[in-house]
């Protein structure tokens, strides 16, 4: 296997470019949209080897490369303006994610989630 070592990238005409840091750092190391509802099943995922449903709103997605720590951010999202948290403590193998609707949890049918470290 061969490694680039860069500082910068640009485009190919040269007139947009960012450091390499802001690549490596600001990309998503995981991502996942995956139904909730039912029998949960992931539409479209990176880094993600499977969601386990715990209970109803309740998943946990299961990273297919661990993470270096559990210090990473993780946002996400549910269909239809359904809300959803970041369940505690998040581990290097895996976040929890809990949706809910009325103050309880609720099996959404979308669930959107990113993770960036």
């Amino acid at each position: 296997m061969s490694t680039l070592k860069l500082d910068t990238i640009a485009s190919r005409d040269g007139t947009e470019s960012t450091d390499v840091t802001n690549v490596i750092n600001g990309s998503a190391k995981a991502w996942v949209n995956f139904n909730g509802q039912g029998t949960v099943a992931i539409r479209e995922s990176f880094n993600v080897s499977s969601i386990t449903d715990n209970s109803t709103g309740n998943y946990d997605v299961n990273f297919t490369t661990a993470m270096s720590d559990a210090n990473y951010s993780t946002v996400c999202g549910g269909y239809g303006g359904n809300p959803c948290t970041i369940g505690n403590p998040q581990t290097t193998s895996a976040v929890q994610v809990i949706s809910f609707y009325n103050g309880g949890y609720y099996d959404v049918a979308q669930v959107t989630v990113a993770v960036f470290r």
